[in-house]
């Protein structure tokens, strides 16, 4: 469980509050909009009203007691810069910001922001890669150069082993998991059998899995 400092309740900071709140992490969301504020009470822990470009409202949160700060501000790139540079200024840990454009991200990342989220661009890519593509099933970038992707048993992989694909060496990637049924198996040997109805979860560089799976 973690202390987590919540800025911004619009509808990004508001699921970004849900899924800290079933997690089970300890939230304090702030906003300056009494309606949005009242809107995530049922899933944080603490929560107040006030301005987060000012640097006394912030220092009296004790910014050094959390473990992550979020700035989930939105259509204010202005107060959403100032409160990462404050953040850090007052001793934040981690603060993860969040961009709406390419430029917003390199202006967050030279003034305080440790990370930077990008919702949009995120999750356009994210849906280009997963619907464009009949046998992707799921897919998560890793970093810049590398994801795991949940993918149907190649044809020509059915009724044959790790071993004998040689699947490592032949193709650069590594089968994390092998689902069957809906339950993952993490025990994956040289004897690992492939089925038809089999989906796996692999990864490796985005080249690697493009040329192994044809994407």
């Amino acid at each position: 469980m973690k202390n987590v400092l919540l800025i911004g309740l619009g509808r990004f900071g508001r699921h970004i509050a849900m899924q800290l709140s079933q997690l089970g992490h300890e939230i304090m969301a702030v906003d300056w909009n009494e309606e949005r504020v009242d809107k995530v009470l049922p899933f944080v822990t603490n929560a107040q009203i006030g301005d987060s470009t000012n640097a006394e409202f912030l220092r009296s949160l004790g910014i050094g007691n959390y473990d992550i700060c979020f700035v989930a501000i939105g259509g204010s790139f202005q107060n959403s810069l100032e409160t990462t540079s404050l953040l850090k200024e007052l001793g934040a840990k981690l603060v993860i910001s969040r961009a709406e454009r390419d430029v917003q991200e390199k202006f967050l990342l030279r003034n305080g922001a440790d990370k930077v989220v990008y919702p949009e661009k995120q999750v356009a890519k994210w849906a280009s890669i997963r619907y464009t593509d009949d046998h992707i099933l799921d897919y998560m970038e890793v970093d810049a150069s590398h994801a795991i992707f949940e993918v149907e048993v190649p044809e020509g992989w059915v009724g044959k082993t790790v071993g004998e694909m040689d699947v490592r060496k032949r193709y650069n990637i590594n089968i994390l998991a092998v689902k069957d049924e809906g339950e993952f198996s993490i025990a994956i040997s040289p004897d690992t059998y492939f089925a038809a109805n089999n989906k796996l979860l692999v990864l490796g560089e985005y080249r690697a899995l493009q040329k192994c799976f044809h994407i």
